[in-house]
């Protein structure tokens, strides 16, 4: 008989928790607070179309990664956290309900939920946080002395199989057998993620992850339509939801 103490479910952000990139709502704040220029985002917009459509090559997203640290070289941590709530106010009600109520239903069952994400680890701990899952794991970046990112990376891209050493030092640290976990994702970018769980599930997969998940016997679930607009929480919920990020942002401070 499993134990659910020892269990999990590790889901991938993007296209997967929720529609559409979570780097396209970093990309419009940031246009608006001056650290991305107009022919950044336009181009931005333009790869978020294609990626919307049919997800991203590794050298798309490496590139995606060359304009992140770009973007984030010599900005102050201050700047990048005030930015947070903006973000997440787009990021919201982009949320798939049928997702959350997957992370409700681990949750119920006694598992731990976490968010597993190519995206900066600051907005994925603070999504996690809001949605009241157990953390986020994202990629980190370098902040020298002086509070300021270089630009570079803090260990490793959490992208593909870089995906999975966070995910065994998460399990290493909270008593977790993997193999007795669950993964969600929607791209073939993140077979490794999937193959490193012993429940894996393909969420509005790709047509590579599609076959993947037919050839394993994994579980299949499709839900989206493109330009379906998507709420989680009402203007209400969102102002009561808002206000405990900046409390939640004001305390890491």
């Amino acid at each position: 008989m499993s134990d659910p103490g020892k269990e999990a479910a590790f889901f991938d952000l993007d296209k997967t928790l929720m529609a559409g990139s979570s780097g396209m709502e970093f990309a419009r704040v940031a246009r608006r607070r001056g650290l991305l220029t107009r022919s950044q985002v336009m181009k931005w917009g333009r790869d978020h179309f294609k990626y919307r459509l049919k997800g991203a090559t590794d050298e798309e997203t490496a590139q995606v990664m060359r304009v992140a640290k770009e973007t984030l070289a010599n900005v102050t941590c201050t700047d990048i956290a005030r930015m947070w709530p903006e973000v997440l106010a787009g990021i919201l009600p982009r949320v798939y309900p049928e997702m959350l109520a997957e992370v409700h239903h681990h949750q119920d069952a006694g598992r731990k939920t976490y968010i597993v994400s190519a995206a900066g680890a600051d907005m994925v701990s603070s999504l996690a946080s809001v949605l009241g899952m157990d953390g986020g794991i994202g990629t980190r970046y370098v902040v020298n002395r002086e509070g300021v990112y270089t630009g570079d990376l803090e260990g490793q891209f959490v992208y593909g199989s870089g995906k999975v050493p966070a995910m065994e030092r998460i399990a290493a640290e909270n008593g977790l057998d993997l193999a007795g976990c669950w993964a969600y994702s929607d791209s073939v970018s993140d077979l490794p993620m999937l193959e490193a769980v012993g429940n894996a599930v393909a969420v509005n997969p790709d047509g590579p992850l599609a076959v993947a998940a037919k050839e394993n016997g994994w579980q299949i679930m499709r839900f989206d339509r493109l330009g379906r607009n998507l709420a989680v929480v009402g203007s209400v919920g969102a102002a009561v939801v808002l206000g405990g990020i900046g409390s939640y942002l004001s305390k890491r401070r």
